[in-house]
Order: structure tokens, then C-alpha cells, then sequence
């Protein structure tokens, strides 16, 4: 049963070898007044280029994959789910998977020696599971404080591990070289803590469907709604923005 968890975060028997066009460019095409800033030729010392896309071919398949799943069939589940769910219910799932993700977000902290956010990190986990029951509820945000976000890629960020080749993870999204590395050790952590609550095999492969339909129910993204004929390069050049933004704070 190991196995058949593990398989669902993996997607397989992709075909390989795209191949990508650039637009031209009319000859009586106009300057731009404010041309759009051009991405840095080279990556600077922390490896952060924001057209670094060698699998781009790859990645392209890979995004119009994801579109299609999601369109029929991950946004159907969600939709089924949050119709058959109180509202009160779907927050206190939220709120229970919420506050088990405080596990490796304290794990990063200390391994970023960030200690204030692991100590802020350690109440929430604290507080949350004991008066919150379990997570169910989040009284430590009333309390005003706030939940952080912390995974192993911008550990490895934060240690000056660069983000390296734009990488369109199957049914995942976007994602880089190094956070993929790093998104497979914190899916193992989560794994492990899963393993110690003492659940029957099917029980746990519930839960982990269960956070997989509450994680994109809270992602208000939907592809191909942004209006832009070069949504791809959006996301690619939002991706690596907002993961060095992630990476520095």
C-alpha cells in the first residue's frame, strides 16, 4: 500500500520531446513605448535565471497535461467535495491538515537556524492540537499568531543551493530542480508522520486523497484564466519570483 501512496505523486508515461516555437514579429511591428524588462542573461550567485527552461519542451506537454487534468478531473472532485461539505466542515479539514504542515515547517526553521519562526511555528503546532483539537480549530491565529511557511526547498535556498532548470511537475504544477528535491523530502517527512498516527493502510491512503482535494481547493488558480497569450511564460517568470522572495524573507 506504500507503494500505491507513493505512486500518487509521481506521474508517469508523459511523452518526451516537444519542441517549442517563438513568435515572430510583424516587420511593421512598433516599438513598445515601456518595452518589458528582459529576464538576466546569467544566473546570479545564487543560480536564479528566470527563462532557465531547458526542458522546455518537456515542461509545455507537461503544463497542458496538468491543464486537462484539472479541468476534468481534479476540479470535479473539488467541486463534488465542497458541494457535498458544510462550510464548517471544510474548514476544520483545512484547518487539521493546516496545522500538520506546521511539522516540517518547524523542521525547516530549525534547519534555517531561524529561531523566532520555529518557536512561533512550535506554539501554533502546540496550541492547535491541544485547544484547537487536533488542528480542527486554529486558535493560535486568534491569538495573533500567524502561521509560516517553511519547506526543504528554500532550506536549501537558504543555504545557497540555486533554484536551477524550470521543471512543470505532472499533476503538481510548477516547480524547479531544486524545490522537486525538496517537495520529495518533505512528502517523505509528512509520509512518516502519517506512519505514526497508527492507521490502517486505507485509512491513510484517504487522508492523503483527502489533502490532496483540500490543498488545490484552497489554490484559486485555474490555468489558462489568466487572459495572456504567454501564460506559460508568466508562470514560469511568477514561479521564480516568488520562490526568491520565499527564499530571502
Amino acid at each position: 500500500m506504500n507503494h500505491i501512496r507513493n505512486a500518487l505523486l509521481v506521474s508517469v508515461a508523459l511523452l518526451l520531446g516537444a519542441c517549442s516555437a517563438t513568435p515572430e514579429l510583424e516587420a511593421d511591428a512598433v516599438e513598445p513605448k515601456l518595452p518589458m524588462p528582459a529576464p538576466p542573461a546569467d544566473p546570479d550567485e545564487k543560480g536564479i535565471s528566470y527563462s532557465n527552461d531547458p526542458w522546455e519542451g518537456f515542461n509545455r506537454r507537461s503544463y497542458y497535461f496538468n491543464a486537462k487534468a484539472d479541468e476534468y478531473v481534479i476540479l470535479p472532485i473539488v467541486n463534488g467535495y465542497q458541494w457535498i461539505t458544510p462550510d464548517i466542515v471544510e474548514t476544520g479539514v483545512s484547518n487539521f491538515f493546516s496545522n500538520l504542515g506546521e511539522l516540517t515547517t518547524f523542521m525547516n526553521s530549525v534547519l534555517q537556524l531561524k529561531g523566532e519562526r520555529s518557536a512561533t511555528t512550535a506554539f501554533r503546532f502546540v496550541t492547535n492540537t491541544t485547544i484547537g483539537l487536533l488542528g480542527v480549530w486554529d486558535p493560535a491565529t486568534k491569538m495573533g499568531v500567524y502561521k509560516e511557511r517553511e519547506d526543504f526547498g528554500q532550506t536549501l535556498g537558504h543555504w545557497g543551493v540555486g533554484a536551477g532548470p524550470y521543471f512543470v511537475i505532472p499533476l503538481l504544477g510548477p516547480s524547479s530542480a531544486r524545490d522537486a528535491s525538496g517537495l520529495l523530502v518533505d512528502t517523505l517527512v509528512f509520509n512518516a508522520i502519517i506512519s505514526e498516527l497508527d492507521m490502517k493502510s486505507e485509512e491513510e491512503l484517504a487522508l492523503t486523497l483527502m489533502r490532496a482535494i483540500d490543498t488545490r481547493k484552497n489554490i484559486p488558480f485555474r490555468y489558462y484564466g489568466s487572459g495572456s497569450a504567454f501564460e506559460y511564460e508568466l508562470m514560469r517568470f511568477l514561479y521564480f519570483n516568488a520562490r526568491e522572495i520565499a527564499v530571502k524573507r
